[in-house]
């Protein structure tokens, strides 16, 4: 199977953490130092202080949280993956708030079995009622297709979509107020850059989902829930007075220390790297963008922990010094992402070898690009996103 890696010999490397100049919008100082880690050391770690003194914030949140949600069944709302910081932000929310939250999970058609034992077992340890949200694989299989035939890196977008739409649909139809977000400024300060996903628009947006499905192949979705970037980023928080709320930012935790808890609590099994828990991401997180674009999603993942003291740089490096996955495990996940695609190997490569020529799709990104400005004007976003 041919695999070939983006060359990376001109590439520039940040002095303090990994990140490089495949990010496309990285700046560096007189230093060398990249915009990520001064923007961290300017606008977050004050207000973090590595989760440390805020105790009487996050009571005041959780007093709050309970008045709201008193009478009804639930007084928050956690979609859980069972990857390892919805499954610690679920642990804590219960163990340490003491909240009730709804639970739910997407099922898209790709959890590896590894994911399933990490939902049942917290879920059962908690004696949690799991709501199961199982989409119409068909119609998730054509979608998906058509993604492909985009060419261009946001691949994830149909199940991405999928989970967003739920959390909107939930809100609403549960009349919660609150939805847990596992998001934390320790393992995920540094967000994906914006130019690793050149061509592709916002996940939560419906009129482009749809758009790539009209050019490519007129795929019709008669099951698949939607959500909008209107009612995700403005109606349901502003109007609604729906809450969305980083909780873990107000615990001092480690990467390494969420993994023990859980470990010990649970059972849980950890994972080779972040989102190794759908084996469509995965394939794309190990093997199809790495060999495609040169983007190396563990870039982002690793400086997050270097720029918090997790990690040294010298060590994120060893790490990537190697791939993702193995040239046989590459071969292996190729082979079923193809079988459960229903299209041979042969057509998954020629998507992967396309030229890196984005056609245009319709989209309404002003509307998110505005609101994440907001979102970080108001001090509810604390990602660094470039």
């Amino acid at each position: 199977m041919k695999k070939e890696q983006t060359k990376q010999k001109d590439l520039k490397v940040c002095s303090h953490c990994v990140m490089d100049t495949t990010d496309t919008n990285l700046i560096f100082d007189e230093n060398g130092v990249c915009n990520c880690c001064n923007e961290y050391k300017q606008r977050i770690e004050k207000w973090w202080n590595y989760g440390k003194g805020k105790e009487d914030e996050l009571k005041k949140i959780i007093d709050e949280v309970k008045k709201k949600g008193e009478g009804k069944d639930y007084d928050c709302i956690l979609g859980l993956s069972g990857g390892l910081d919805s499954c610690y932000m679920l642990h804590v929310a219960v163990k340490e708030c003491g909240l009730r939250p709804f639970i739910f999970h997407v099922d898209a058609g790709w959890d590896l079995p590894v994911a399933v034992h990490n939902i049942k077992k917290i879920c059962s340890k908690l004696d949690l009622h799991l709501h199961e949200e199982k989409l119409d694989w068909e119609e998730l299989r054509q979608m998906q297709i058509a993604f492909f035939k985009t060419g261009h890196a946001g691949l994830d977008a149909p199940q991405d979509h999928a989970f967003i739409a739920q959390v909107d649909k939930f809100a609403e139809k549960l009349g919660v107020k609150y939805i847990l977000n596992g998001y934390n400024i320790s393992t995920e300060v540094v967000a994906n850059p914006s130019s690793w996903g050149e061509g592709a628009g916002p996940t939560a947006d419906k009129t482009y989902i749809k758009d790539v499905l009209k050019k490519h192949g007129g795929v019709k979705t008669k099951h698949y829930t939607y959500t909008t970037g209107f009612k995700h980023k403005f109606w349901l928080p502003y109007v609604k007075g729906v809450k969305t709320l980083q909780l873990l930012n107000y615990f001092p935790i480690t990467k390494k220390g969420m993994i023990e808890t859980l470990e010990k609590e649970y059972g849980y099994e950890a994972y080779k790297q972040k989102h190794f828990e759908d084996l469509l991401t995965k394939f794309l997180e190990g093997y199809w963008l790495p060999t495609r674009f040169g983007y190396d999603i563990r870039k982002a993942q690793l400086s997050s922990l270097v720029i918090t003291g997790q990690m040294t740089r010298q060590e994120a490096l060893e790490i990537l010094s190697k791939p993702p996955l193995t040239e046989e495990e590459s071969k292996e996940l190729f082979t079923i992402v193809a079988k459960k695609l229903q299209i041979s190997e042969k057509e998954l490569m020629e998507y992967h070898d396309m030229p890196k020529v984005y056609r245009k799709y319709r989209n309404n990104s002003w509307a998110f690009k505005i609101g994440i400005k907001l979102y970080t004007f108001l001090g509810l976003d604390r990602r660094i996103r470039r």
